[in-house]
Parts: structure tokens; sequence; C-alpha cells
């Protein structure tokens, strides 16, 4: 007979502490979960009673729904044991609360709506594009997750090598979409761990080169010539300040207002994650913003005045659509610009939060420091500045051998 039993599972917990509470049903020594859609923190759960803490506040009505669930589950495993002795744990679950679908597409297509839901374009036109490039492999809208082997896998990286010329880090970021929803699809007991494919799979990568300014380069390039007023002055002048300002990313220095300027900080959302930063400007940074500075402001109006003004910000799509139409019209100038300096690194704006890094870290700044500056969300994004600074010490000491 299948025992049922409610549980905390701990081995679910978030990174806030919290944990989900499942039915479990055991039969034969196999295990299956049901979700309540409950999430607790661990001190809110008594383990002992097996039952929500009275100091929750609502402790009495999600108690009660837990009861319920579990004499309604108790009745419905009895009924249906009694049927057929020989249904496993399994089988169970889906007869009591129907079988969850499992195409992976679904699944997939539902995740890019919740970044859209979210604001967050980049990420869903990124995801949506690895989507379809999976869909024209398959042939076909329907893809259960069972059919995600590491053969699959395997094959399929063959395909987006040898028939679409995708490189071995492009491959990985398809990948890496790819096992996060087996990973999402995992947590909310949609699939089994068993029929993660990523187990015996292993994504690969490819060492890049981090292209960066030399303090000699950046001041040769604020050294180049442009006609004033002209919009190569202005990304000139964007580059230069983001290089000092912390490597501000182009989309949080082109969304700069002058109401997140108090003369000495800026105080802006990072645009990317959302969180909040303060940066104290170095003087080379003040300096170039009050080029841009009329005598009776716009408080509203952007700093650096690429954007139209009247820009809905409310609205992600034509900010997203503003700001790479923008990006790429800084890149095609930066380019000019890099040749007018003599220089042979290929220059995009993205190059100027690389240089902030490593001047950072060459000047002392601890890498925590370097990493919060650089709004990133976990100082190991940080640490391949501290490598290449590292690797230049490196071929510094080694003159000593000559």
């Amino acid at each position: 007979m299948p025992s049922v039993s409610i549980i905390y599972r701990k081995d679910k917990l978030n990174k806030k502490g919290e944990a989900p509470i499942h039915f479990r049903i055991i039969k034969d020594r196999k295990i299956s979960y049901i979700a309540s859609s409950i999430i607790l923190p661990e001190g809110s759960w008594d383990f002992k009673n097996k039952k929500i803490k009275s100091k929750h506040p609502n402790s009495p009505r999600l108690n009660s729904f837990l009861a319920n669930k579990f004499t309604e589950l108790q009745d419905q495993v009895f009924e249906h044991e009694t049927l057929t002795k020989s249904s496993t744990t399994k089988q169970l679950k889906e007869k009591i609360y129907g079988k969850k679908p499992t195409d992976f597409f679904v699944f997939a297509d539902e995740a890019c709506e919740n970044y859209l839901q979210e604001n967050k374009i980049g990420t869903y036109d990124k995801n949506k594009s690895i989507l379809q490039k999976l869909k024209d492999y398959h042939q076909s809208n329907k893809l259960d997750f069972q059919d995600i082997t590491p053969v699959y896998l395997s094959k399929y990286e063959k395909y987006l090598r040898n028939t679409l010329g995708n490189k071995t880090n492009t491959i990985h970021n398809s990948m890496k979409f790819i096992r996060k929803l087996f990973n999402d699809a995992y947590k909310i007991d949609l699939i089994e761990a068993s029929q993660d494919p990523f187990r015996k799979y292993t994504l690969k990568t490819e060492k890049t080169q981090r292209n960066f300014l030399t303090e000699e380069e950046l001041a040769g390039l604020a050294d180049v010539l442009t006609e004033k007023g002209s919009r190569l002055e202005l990304h000139k002048d964007m580059f230069i300040f983001a290089a000092y300002a912390g490597g501000l990313r182009v989309s949080d220095t082109l969304l700069l207002k002058w109401q997140y300027f108090d003369g000495l900080y800026i105080n802006f959302t990072i645009q990317k994650t959302g969180n909040q930063l303060s940066i104290k400007l170095p003087n080379t940074a003040i300096d170039i913003i009050n080029k841009y500075k009329l005598k009776q402001p716009n408080k509203q109006a952007f700093i650096f005045p690429m954007l139209p003004n009247e820009l809905d910000l409310k609205d992600a799509r034509e900010v997203d659509s503003a700001i790479s139409s923008s990006t790429a019209y800084i890149n095609k100038n930066l380019k000019i610009l890099a040749q007018k300096a003599g220089l042979e690194k290929p220059l995009s704006f993205h190059i100027s939060r690389h240089t902030w890094a490593t001047r950072a870290l060459r000047k002392g700044i601890s890498i925590d420091k370097v990493s919060k500056l650089m709004g990133h969300a976990a100082i190991k994004e940080t640490q391949i500045y501290a490598k290449i600074v590292n690797e230049e010490l490196d071929k510094a000491m080694d003159a000593f051998n000559d």
C-alpha cells in the first residue's frame, strides 16, 4: 500500500532560504512528489508535526489547506490502489492530478514570454532566436523533453557547427539556455532528474580575447581632433566618459539624465539588472558632462543627446530599439576614431568597460569594489579582468629572464 506524507523540501532551498512544501507518495520504494504551491522559510516549518508554525501570519489558512489536500490525496490513492494494484507512484500521481505536459517548445516559449513580461527585451530576442534554430533543426513544433538526449544534443551541436557555421561560444550560449530550461523544469517537478541530458553532455567554451585600451591608447584616443558639436565628438566623449565612470554600459550611458547627476555623483538604475548604483565621478568624467550642460538644463533630458527626449521609457521594445540603433551608430564612429588615433585594436563601446576594469585593478582598487561599481551580479564576472592584469604582471616579470 502506498504511503502519503507532507514534507518540507530542504533539497530545493532557493537563494532566499525558502523551500516548497510537497506531498510525497512512496510505493515499492519508488518516490513521487506533488507540489502544494506553498513556499516557506525553513524556520516557519514544524518538522516534527509536519505543519506550518503558528508564528507564520497565514498558518491557520495554509495548514487547513494542507490538511484538506492531504486527506483528499490519501482517499484518491486508496481508491486508485484498490482498483489497480500494479500502479507505480508516477502513474498514481498522473491518475490523480493529470499528466503534466512535457512539450519542450511549449515550456520554452512560456519562459521566453516571461522575459517579455519582465521587459527583458534583449534576453527575449536572443532566446527566441535560439529556440527558432532548434525548431528549424527539429523540423517540427512538437518536441518532448525526453526526446532531448545526450545523443540528440551531440547531433544538434554538429548541425550548429557544420550547417550554420556557429562558433564554439555561440553553440555554448544556445546549449546553456536549453540547459537552463531543463533545470527550471526539474525545479517545478515537470521532469525527473534522470531525464536531464546535461548530466552526460558537457558544454564547451573557447577562451576569448578581451580587448582594452592602455593608458597611452586611451589618451591618444582622447587627443583625436574632431569637429566641435559633431556626432564624432559626442561618441568620443561618451567612450572616454565610460572609461572613467565605472565602465558604464552603452545603454546606461545613453539613458543618463540630468536629474541623475548632482555635480559629483551619478545615481541611476542599471538598465540590464534593475539595480540601483551610485558612482562618484572623477574630474575627467565631470569635465565631459559639463561640456553638454546648458545654462538652464532640462532635468528630464538625456545628458548625452543621442536618444530623443520624448522616448517612452515605459515601452521596453521602443527603448531597446532606440538603444540598438544608437549603439550601432556609435560603434561605426568609434572605428573611424580608432583609425585616426592609430589604434590597431577593433574598437567598440564595450571596450570602454574592459578598459575601466583593467585600469581600476592596476590602480589598486580591490576586485570586490570593481565588481560593485561595474554592477556585476557575481564577483566571478569580474575575475576575468583580474586574470588579464595578472597575466600582464607575469609578462613584466619575464623581463628578468633576458
